[in-house]
């Protein structure tokens, strides 16, 4: 079996505390036969913590599929290219976006668009030295996907999302926050992706994940597990809702899924 792990809210909470349980869940799994896999939305620049990555993974699929590891090497890479970035900004610079880059060595942002943002300070904070920002990196970005601050009408942010939408595909989390991934890529096709280039039949999979990020990934897998007591209701979309994070959910679905 190939497992998927979403990262927030689901392998860890909002303090980036990892449950033990989830910890020796996953390591007995591999133990088990498993292959276990990170599967997030961040971009692999953000995907930097010592604990979550010393619980040790086979692999990590980044930045909605767009880029996939396996065995520490990537072996698949999606990148937007330099001109659709430049015109994706002026555009989105137009509407009052206030764009994060994401890259999978640097995430580019401008700290004034931050300064009194929670999730950009988060952002500011983790990545140190490995932020750059967007217009002093001009032209040199290597990047997957962008994560937009917006506090426009929804009239005018749709409007903004026309224009691109032959481009990118939208993750739309609140009013004021909004994920634009490459046209056709998300976290079910990172997984479909990663059953392909190792030969592994995807009926072989569970996916866990809290969020509406992640319905792509519990739909895609064989069996797609939600986390419980989350903000988000995706019991139409996965085939096991376990308990919360902080009640040994990922240990208790395994469990009862006999993966450990």
């Amino acid at each position: 079996m190939i497992l998927f792990f979403d990262i927030d809210g689901t392998l860890w909470n909002y303090k980036n505390e990892i449950p033990q349980s989830t910890i020796n869940a996953i390591r007995k799994a591999r133990k088990n036969g498993h292959k276990c896999f990170i599967n997030t939305g961040r971009s692999r620049g953000f995907v930097t913590n010592k604990e979550l990555l010393g619980i040790g993974f086979d692999g990590i699929v980044s930045a909605c599929g767009t880029m996939i590891e396996y065995n520490d090497e990537v072996i698949y890479n999606q990148m937007i290219d330099t001109d659709t970035i430049i015109h994706t900004l002026n555009t989105i610079w137009g509407y009052n976006f206030k764009p994060i880059l994401e890259g999978h060595k640097h995430l580019y942002l401008e700290t004034d668009d931050f300064k009194d943002d929670m999730y950009g300070a988060k952002v500011i904070r983790e990545m140190g030295d490995m932020l750059r920002g967007i217009k002093d990196s001009w032209g040199k970005w290597e990047i997957q996907k962008l994560s937009c601050k917006t506090d426009v009408s929804v009239e005018k942010r749709d409007e903004c999302f026309k224009k691109l939408e032959d481009i990118y595909d939208y993750i739309v989390h609140t009013d004021t926050v909004v994920e634009m991934v490459p046209k056709g890529f998300n976290k079910g096709t990172g997984i479909k992706k990663v059953c392909e280039l190792l030969g592994e039949d995807i009926k072989n999979t569970f996916s866990f994940g809290d969020s509406v990020n992640d319905i792509d990934m519990l739909v895609a897998a064989g069996t797609g597990i939600a986390m419980g007591e989350t903000y988000h209701d995706l019991s139409a979309y996965a085939d096991y809702i376990t308990t919360s994070l902080e009640n040994n959910g990922i240990s208790n679905a395994m469990k009862h899924f006999a993966l450990i």
